[in-house]
């Protein structure tokens, strides 16, 4: 008899951009060379939050850390980048950070510090890994990277209305009797609201979901409101129309905590339920009943997405909805209110993280959804590194972007897990190491648990943690500021060093034995009861909220919209090189078309369209589905362009366009053509069966 092999569980917190961040149980044992490995992942069943499980993409987290084609060596490009098949040699540590350095110090010395730009996004949300790395780029007085990729546009709103991104505690939600799931898909999103949501669902619960398009959650909702993309602010108007006609607002919640209820009754009163429907596309009586509802039921507790943010109208959009609750006295009542992010509740002294202390006003700075324009040459840059991202395949404008990185005088760094298709196109890959390989504090925009991550596994081959790169550079461009060089209990110690009642009692001490700690919140915590972190302690109203129409720049050149929201295997490009979830997926990016503009366009299911913008094309197989709606075309998930059947990222039809408020992306404005592709290629779906 064959003895087993002995492997260990562990308890860490999922590194990814995910509102759960969800404490899992990471199984740990011997892998072929002997060395101990990640052999299995599920969720920590003692954690509130996390209950047992892990979501449809994490469980396969070690698929991803085993991957073959991990790099686990420092590699450098031989030949172009412009090569079909990018080559790649082995070079020491020592090889490739000296390079590196050289070439910094040549472009600060001749071109100055904006020849260099840090481009990183959420593939970590850890603070030392993810943020306080950017002390180097600080340091050397680069310019800022403005992280307005997917937060920033619902960021801006929320501080217009709230200040400070509070946020209804999860397991507070079973109290709720009306839960509106307003632009996002929950279920594939924040799957761990599911059980807090179901218990309130047997308590009497209703569940209603706004979404352009039936996906898994408007499937599990009791109502699904199949609104046109981008109209949610008349939806808001029309609903507080209602509020206000009919005597459903709480006056006195109205009087004590917010300021401009006049000024925001008058703005609504135009937004009569005929001419709601007729903005968003829903019945008057949908309008009328969904107001009801809202009006009549306490408490309601409403859970937005970033989903609606995505178009150029979508700060208002987010704004608008918002601020349902302040009239109708929601936050007064327990699992009542609205949800964005929790993440305004984790007071950590940030002052010194990522060298925050040496950005001074008026900076110079890159809007991250316009790097196509940055990589311009004439913009000046002449080294770009990269880490935590992906943007050659989640950038705005890619087809653009990438053919910046593929400039020869552009100097591109990638710090990463996998071969990406940007680091396809680096000059250097570097290295990366996962979660369990490299100590970190994670904070979450979900919940109230602050978790710690020790070192569990030795890195593989010769992967390094980002501030190990970044401090080995550092030390060679003779970088003093001492904050670069901060061990991780060093910058614990310095997040940990406050007063704020939020984090009393918790010691770095403490929070290591325990791993995952609950902020010191009251058991029942109503962040809005009385009014809000405001410089005038109130809900704000005003400026009321206008709507404005997101189709209003289409030319009939442009007869379909299309929006891309997030696939339920994939997370962001996080998952996007492992076979089995992009099975999952349907094997190939697709897009859902409703049949009659599938008829209008002379499509057909599963043939292959091109889609054209005003800055780029890419082909699609089509999916005719009764899912969407008249001229919605929607596309799941940011998948590796190398997945697609024109290897092309879904962004090259995506314009650099921003948002009303924070900068954002316009993921989900984008206004396209379709024609049908001449010469097919095999539906790899079909061709299964």
């Amino acid at each position: 008899m064959t003895a087993t092999a002995p492997t260990r569980d562990v308890l860490l917190t999922c590194p990814l951009d995910c509102p759960d961040a969800c404490r899992l149980k990471v199984t740990l044992g011997a892998g072929p060379d002997g060395t101990e490995r990640m052999l299995k992942v599920t969720g920590d069943a003692g954690h509130p939050i996390t209950r047992g499980f892990a979501c449809a993409k994490t469980v396969h987290y070690p698929a991803r850390a085993n991957h073959p084609e991990r790099p686990l060596y420092p590699l450098r490009r031989v030949g172009r980048k412009t090569d079909a098949a990018p080559q790649f040699e082995r070079v020491t540590w020592d090889e490739a950070l000296d390079d590196i350095a050289a070439r910094l110090k040549d472009l600060l010395d001749t071109r100055g510090p904006r020849s260099i730009l840090r481009y990183n996004y959420a593939g970590t949300m850890g603070l030392r890994e993810g943020t306080h790395v950017h002390a180097l780029f600080r340091a050397l007085g680069t310019p800022e990277l403005e992280e307005t990729i997917c937060a920033s546009a619902g960021t801006a709103a929320w501080a217009m209305g709230y200040g400070t991104r509070y946020s209804v505690d999860p397991q507070d939600v079973a109290h709720a009797r009306l839960i509106v799931l307003w632009g996002i898909n929950s279920l594939s999103t924040n799957s761990h609201l599911t059980p807090h949501m179901t218990a309130a669902r047997k308590a009497g619960a209703r569940i209603m979901c706004v979404d352009p398009y039936r996906n898994r959650t408007a499937a599990f909702a009791d109502e699904h409101l199949k609104i046109k993309p981008g109209t949610d602010a008349a939806l808001a108007l029309g609903v507080m129309h209602e509020l206000f006609a009919h005597g459903w607002t709480d006056d006195a919640y109205l009087a004590e905590a917010t300021e401009g209820a006049d000024e925001l009754r008058e703005a609504a009163r135009p937004w009569t339920p005929d001419r709601t429907a007729e903005v968003t596309g829903l019945s008057a009586d949908d309008v009328r009943a969904f107001a009801r509802a809202i009006g009549t039921t306490r408490p309601t507790y409403i859970r937005v997405g970033y989903g609606m943010t995505r178009h150029e109208n979508g700060g208002t959009n987010l704004r608008a909805v918002t601020l349902l609750p302040a009239l109708t006295g929601d936050w007064r009542h327990r699992g009542g209110g609205c949800s964005l992010s929790a993440s305004g509740a984790f007071k950590l002294n940030r002052t010194q993280l990522g060298a925050a202390h040496l950005v001074q006003p008026g900076h110079p700075s890159v809007n991250m959804n316009q790097l196509g324009d940055a990589l311009f040459p004439d913009a000046g840059l002449g080294a770009l590194v990269v880490y935590n991202t992906n943007p050659a395949v989640v950038a705005p404008d890619s087809g653009r972007v990438r053919a910046g990185l593929q400039r020869d005088d552009l100097l591109v760094v990638v710090l990463e897990q996998a071969m990406t298709e940007t680091a396809r196109l680096a000059d250097y890959v570097l290295p990366a190491t996962t979660f369990a390989e490299h100590a970190d504090l994670y904070t979450s925009y979900g919940h109230h648990y602050l978790g710690y991550n020790p070192v569990t596994l030795p890195a593989p081959g010769e992967a390094r943690p980002n501030s190990w790169v970044m401090q080995e550079l550092a030390r060679r461009l003779g970088v003093t500021e001492p904050s670069m060089y901060w061990t991780m209990d060093e910058l614990l110690a310095h997040l940990l060093d406050t007063d704020h009642p939020h984090l009393s009692g918790i010691t770095p001490e403490r929070l290591k034995a325990e791993g995952s700690v609950r902020l010191n919140l009251p058991e029942v915590f109503l962040p809005y009861a009385h009014g809000a972190e405001t410089p005038g302690g109130k809900v704000q109203l005003t400026p009321a909220p206008t709507y404005s129409d997101p189709h209003e720049h289409a030319g009939p050149e442009w007869p379909l919209h299309l929006i891309t929201p997030p696939a339920h295997h994939f997370l962001n490009s996080t998952y996007g090189l492992l076979p089995n979830l992009t099975r999952a997926e349907g094997s190939e990016p697709h897009v859902l078309m409703h049949p009659e503009d599938a008829a209008t366009h002379g499509l057909q299911d599963g043939q292959l369209g091109t889609l054209r913008s005003e800055v780029g094309e890419i082909t699609r197989r089509i999916r005719v589905s009764d899912a969407t709606q008249p001229g919605t075309l929607v596309l799941e998930g940011t998948w590796w362009g190398l997945s697609a059947p024109d290897g092309r990222s879904v962004n090259e039809v995506t314009a650099q366009t921003l948002t009303d408020l924070g900068g954002g992306s316009t993921f989900h404005s984008m206004r396209v053509a379709v024609t049908p592709v001449q010469a097919e290629q095999p539906d790899p779906v079909s061709a299964a069966d």
